[in-house]
């Protein structure tokens, strides 16, 4: 999917679980990040060109071991040792990049490098079902948003 569906998607659970967060802007913003971190991989997405992130390319596949829920398990489970304020917001974004990436047509290998066992759907990427479900959840993002904020 493309990072605005991704970010869009990441905004409605935001939204969701935001009145039980106590670090709520820390929450939002790592939540954001997170969402852009699996496709650091590619070479085509916002992070992947960077030149920095470009050597750690030449050791991985998109969508090989940065769409892993072994991997976000294992950085998950880091961060709550070390920065346990961030984890919940980090497994969030990213999470639900996975879980949506799990249905496009590329789908994912959720248990890489220990399977290759893929989970895809029929959601082509940048197609019309994805901009259709983008803009479903921009309408309910925004339906949560008002009803959170305006009261």
């Amino acid at each position: 999917m493309l990072l605005r569906t991704h970010l869009i998607i990441t905004i409605f659970a935001i939204l969701l679980l935001i009145s039980k967060i106590e670090n709520k802007l820390v929450f939002v913003i790592v939540a954001l990040i997170a969402t852009y971190i699996p496709d650091i991989d590619s070479r085509y997405s916002t992070l992947g060109r960077k030149k920095i992130n470009r050597v750690l390319q030449f050791f991985t596949k998109h969508r090989g071991i940065t769409h892993s829920f072994i991997f976000l398990i294992l950085i998950t489970f880091g961060l709550v040792l070390v920065f346990p304020i961030i984890s919940l917001g980090f497994f969030l974004g990213y999470s639900l990049h996975l879980f949506a990436d799990s249905f496009t047509k590329e789908g994912i290998q959720p248990f890489y490098p220990f399977s290759k066992l893929k989970s895809k759907g029929r959601i082509a990427t940048g197609g019309k079902v994805e901009v259709s479900l983008m803009v479903l959840f921009l309408i309910f993002d925004l339906v949560f948003f008002a009803f959170l904020f305006l009261k």
